[in-house]
């Protein structure tokens, strides 16, 4: 006869918190930071071993659209990180509007600010279950993993940083995903680390790009390079070789792009040696340990910024950040055709003006009805077209104060993050130093 076997695993539960943030990127550190600087108990839970995520772990250590040409977008924590890095002498290369920083300074920084301010860090550690009261769109608590074993933490708030909309999904949270509600998936590229570049002579990247795959140097002959991004005296990031096709949400394609990635790596740092001005004695130093996914999962918000905003550069009474990026949609294929798509939609039709920019609503960091859950980050709502414009981490750093503030907001009053008063929100904000230039307020948010 066959055996039974019965598995008994005691659960161990921890209560007392007021928010748990799950995931430690951009947006998922500012809702922690911002959150406790503000008194209440925050537990913020991480996969990997530091925080920071994109900037970080995925080496994608360059931030752009810093300012609209003529005034700063970026305000509040953002605009303290990039201040104090400045003052350490940890960024160089460009001015404010866009900057690169070193990816072991970001960490530290990081890790001091959650110390400062008071917030629990557990790194290894990721949400794996939730209880869910799903009639009322309201969570008890989060079943969490890491080398321990399994935790139920319950709190009384929550905010989903995982990029992926992890936990919004595991909570039944109405969310699009690329790839099955979209036609095409936007590729990610694996990032890499190098030294030993000559910037005195670096120049004509493209122009070699171009060369290179006239001599069919390349493997996968890709016109769409983003390129070299300088960090340090000699060093950079580099920022090459999509991987068409990766499906972020399924483990077989994620393992397979990493490989994949690394292979990539290997080849564009040859390609620079050779094609490249002052690249000759390149080092390469590593591939990044996460991959530089640009779109995976979102959720279905109160609000869903759309293209139609984008373009009329509109602003919101309930904005929380605004912003100047352009749409940047990276090449689907090897084509010709696609990339002299993605060139005139960002250089020339998608691209802002001096003085110009556009606000990032309330309504879209709230899953549609939802009392105590709120997004920050990559899984914002918004529509293909402005998902490529703010998913770059200073918008997510920005969402990530508000979400944290907001949920913040709700302890303290009962408001539910769906009927939010956001005109108190807006003040609370504006008094962290968010820039937020709206001039008339409401406590009702903008919705679909």
């Amino acid at each position: 006869m066959p055996r039974t076997y019965t598995l008994t695993r005691h659960i161990p539960v921890e209560t007392g918190y007021d928010l748990v943030v799950a995931g430690g990127g951009p947006a998922g550190a500012a809702a922690a930071i911002c959150a406790a600087r503000l008194g209440v108990k925050v537990l913020l839970v991480e996969a990997t071993g530091c925080l920071g995520g994109m900037g970080t772990s995925a080496m994608v250590s360059a931030w752009s659209n810093l300012t609209d040409g003529r005034r700063p977008v970026i305000g509040g924590l953002m605009a303290e990180i990039v201040d104090t890095l400045r003052k350490q002498k940890h960024i160089v290369g460009y001015d404010y509007d866009g900057v690169g920083f070193n990816t072991e300074a970001q960490k530290i920084l990081l890790d001091d600010l959650c110390a400062t301010s008071g917030v629990e860090v557990r790194f290894f550690t990721r949400v794996i279950d939730a209880e869910v009261d799903r009639d009322n769109k309201k969570i008890a608590g989060l079943l969490l993993h890491n080398i321990e074993g399994y935790r139920y933490v319950s709190a009384k708030t929550f905010v989903d940083a995982t990029g992926d909309a992890v936990l919004s999904d595991i909570c039944g949270a109405a969310c699009r995903e690329a790839g099955r509600d979209t036609e095409k998936i936007m590729p990610p590229t694996l990032c890499s680390s190098h030294a030993g570049i000559d910037f005195k002579r670096f120049k004509n990247q493209q122009q070699a790009v171009l060369k290179a795959i006239k001599d069919n140097f390349f493997t996968q002959p890709d016109r769409h390079v983003p390129g070299i991004f300088r960090t340090g005296r000699t060093m950079a990031i580099l920022n090459a070789g999509h991987i068409f096709g990766m499906n972020a949400l399924q483990c077989r394609s994620l393992s397979d792009g990493m490989a994949r990635g690394r292979k990539l790596a290997r080849e564009y740092v040859e390609f620079y040696r050779k094609y490249v001005p002052g690249c000759k004695n390149m080092e390469f130093l590593a591939t990044a340990a996460l991959m530089g996914v640009r779109e995976s999962r979102r959720i279905v918000g109160e609000y869903e910024l759309n293209y139609e905003d984008f373009k009329a550069r509109r602003h919101f009474h309930d904005q929380i950040a605004i912003y100047q990026k352009g749409v940047d949609i990276h090449v689907y294929d090897l084509g010709p055709e696609e990339y002299e798509r993605y060139h005139k939609e960002f250089t020339k039709m998608d691209c802002l003006k001096r003085g110009e920019s556009y606000g990032l609503p309330y309504g879209m960091l709230v899953p549609r009805g939802w009392q105590n859950l709120w997004v920050a980050g990559r899984c914002n709502s918004s529509d293909i077209k402005v998902h490529g414009a703010i998913r770059d981490q200073p918008a997510c750093y920005m969402m990530g104060q508000a979400a944290g503030t907001a949920a913040v907001q709700s302890i303290r009053t009962g408001q539910p993050a769906n009927e939010l008063d956001t005109a108190q929100l807006v003040k609370s904000l504006r008094a962290a130093g968010a820039t937020l230039p709206q001039k008339n307020l409401s406590k009702k948010m903008t919705r679909q």
